[in-house]
């Protein structure tokens, strides 16, 4: 039709068959001439600096953004395991720039050695915040006036809705239409729903009532405990500090920073928040497997008995402390995390003076507790003398002469060293590892490759230096343990908040938004006709059943039959009793009348209440 008006407005010249592309073209050109002149002239409005504001505000807390930028925020984040970071050991970074000088520099400039404190980090953590709370707080408030909200207007037409039915209650049965709807209201009370009754004095009164409140508030927990969280691990990071120290048997910890071994503070952290609380180490006792063949010599039990004060002034308590059971003080929790053997050595150097006295913590190497030790001595004269070798506490020796720790318990304790002279280093001031001695620029006095030979020491006995270079001797042996000390003021609130977090999210899974209309009516004949619809907000796979529980209750008030499940057509045994057919009507041997009720298609307002 439209072409023939074309053609009768704008008649097609003659021979326009034979006119050329460019002929064609031209053509098309002045007839898009007046939209394209139209365009142009089209002036779009300007935004302005608070409709971009606004613009910009709403892409930020949309959720799609929340989530994007949670995904960004872990993706962040993996740069921090790849990459030595300074907090928790500047040396490892130093020593990783000097091995890797090509890109190490680079690196450092773009913050992968502080991720977790990084601008860019940061940046996205912020955001992150920022995007959740927009998305949270509107929403809140909305869930808040629909909740002092009536419940929707009745729809007009209810045989729309997913799940409808109707009942007919006989005229005989003195029920009238006010009561039905009074009866219907008390039954959705009972079963939590929210009711309003409307035009209860009329000829077909209704009432609207609603339920599933629930799933938005766990929605709304959800998200709230995620900003919660994200403030938690935030405060613990801008005010917590961690550290370890290691405490031999009757060694005593302080907690300041002078009495820690390694010591990570937050990036807000200040001196003033250690409490000054102590803890000694008395005894540190382990139970090894006796009985298991293929587990025997295993540790089986760690058990530190310590004496704990909260502050100088506070009474001394015993406490144990255990793996996986810290002790608490001063708002920090204190964690047994290794153990070992630190043998107890006498140092005298050239001239006879005791340079060094004390237990020697040696570091774990194999089975059976085979350890590493390392000594130094800077205070020794005139020379600075070392020592490294290993520690067994059952010594063993192989036929081709090699000793090996046959068990874990001090049955054979031996201790064999490595002894040189020279300077150690330590003088210029630089960091140096505890467990490791740098042999290059230091001369031996007893290997087993020298004429003097190792040194090998029982409890008790002693060795003299060649070249009176002073003696060593091994007084006894005691136990140590590893602890790490951490204080985290938004632990447990993230504790908390995660729970929250799961409860909320649960809550929002399994409770379901539902809305029930009921609508009665006066026939002509006196019965009185009921018709009910439910509707649910997103997918709810057991309104169906809710429609059937509520058609019982209903029946069961009424004294009737519940009739058969709503997809059937066939009639039901209680009359005008039995399910709602795909028109809308009811299915028994004698239908109600068209102007009770009607087919809905198109309803307008069953399409906005959906």
């Amino acid at each position: 039709m439209s072409e023939r008006v074309n053609e009768k407005n704008n008649p097609a010249p003659e021979n326009t068959a034979h006119k050329t592309g460019a002929d064609k073209a031209g053509a098309d050109k002045t007839a898009a001439t007046p939209v394209a002149k139209a365009k142009a002239e089209a002036a779009l409005p300007t935004l302005g600096i608070k409709g971009m504001l606004r613009w910009a505000w709403t892409q930020l807390t949309s959720m799609r953004t929340a989530l994007f930028l949670l995904l960004l925020l872990a993706v962040a984040a993996v740069p921090g395991s790849l990459f030595p970071q300074r907090p928790a050991n500047p040396s490892i970074v130093t020593q990783y720039i000097a091995d890797h000088p090509d890109y190490g520099k680079i690196l450092d400039s773009l913050q992968l050695y502080d991720v977790y404190s990084s601008a860019w980090f940061s940046a996205i953590y912020i955001l992150l915040f920022i995007s959740l709370i927009g998305c949270v707080v509107p929403r809140a408030i909305a869930h808040y006036k629909a909740m002092r909200s009536q419940p929707p207007r009745t729809p007009a037409r209810l045989s729309r809705l997913p799940e409808y039915g109707t009942l007919v209650i006989p005229a005989d049965a003195g029920i009238p239409a006010s009561r039905a709807i009074a009866d219907a209201a008390a039954k959705l009370k009972k079963r939590g729903y929210r009711v309003d009754v409307r035009n209860d004095d009329a000829a077909r009164p209704s009432l609207g009532a609603e339920r599933g409140f629930l799933k938005e508030v766990g929605n709304l927990v959800f998200h709230t405990s995620l900003i919660g969280v994200l403030v938690s691990v935030a405060a613990g990071g801008l005010f917590g500090y961690s550290g370890q120290r290691i405490l031999v048997e009757g060694d005593t910890f302080v907690n300041t920073l002078v009495g820690y071994d390694q010591f990570t503070p937050g990036t807000n952290f200040e001196s003033s928040q250690l409490q000054p609380y102590s803890i000694q180490l008395d005894k540190f006792q382990i139970t090894f497997d006796r009985e298991s063949k293929g587990k025997f010599g295993q540790p089986i039990d760690f058990k530190a008995d310590v004496t704990t004060k909260e502050n100088p002034d506070a009474p001394a308590e015993k406490q144990v402390l255990k793996v996986n059971d810290p002790v608490s003080l001063g708002g920090t929790s204190i964690y047994l995390t290794g153990n070992g053997y630190a043998p107890v050595v006498t140092i005298r150097d050239g001239a006879g003076n005791v340079a060094m006295q004390g237990p020697v913590v040696a570091k774990l190497q194999g089975d059976n507790y085979y350890s590493s030790v390392v000594i130094k001595v800077p205070d020794a004269r005139p020379d600075q003398l070392g020592f490294a070798g290993f520690f067994l506490p059952t010594a063993f020796v192989t036929e081709e002469g090699v000793s090996f720790s046959g068990d874990p318990e001090l049955i054979n304790p031996q201790l064999t060293l490595n002894s040189y002279f020279g300077d150690l280093g330590l003088d210029a001031g630089s960091p140096q590892n505890v467990f490791e001695l740098d042999v290059k620029k230091l001369t031996p006095l007893n290997a087993r490759n020298l004429d003097a030979g190792g040194i090998t020491l029982a409890p008790g006995s002693s060795y003299t230096l060649p070249d009176g270079k002073g003696s060593i001797s091994f007084d006894g042996v005691k136990r140590y343990i590893g602890v790490d000390i951490h204080h985290n003021p938004g632990q447990l609130y993230a504790l908390i908040f995660a729970l929250l977090a799961v409860a909320g999210l649960v809550t929002s899974l399994y409770v379901n938004r539902r809305r029930v209309w009921v609508r009665t009516g006066t026939h002509q004949d006196g019965r009185t006709m009921v018709e009910y619809g439910l509707l649910a907000r997103g997918e709810d796979h057991r309104l169906a059943a809710e429609a059937e529980t509520i058609r019982g209750l209903l029946a069961d008030e009424w004294g009737l039959e519940s009739g058969q499940n709503n997809s059937q057509n066939a009639p039901s045994t209680q009359g005008d009793n039995g399910p709602a057919d795909r028109s809308g009507n009811p299915v028994s041997a004698e239908p109600p009348t068209e102007d009770f009720i009607q087919s809905t298609a198109g309803s307008h307002e069953s399409k906005k209440d959906q």
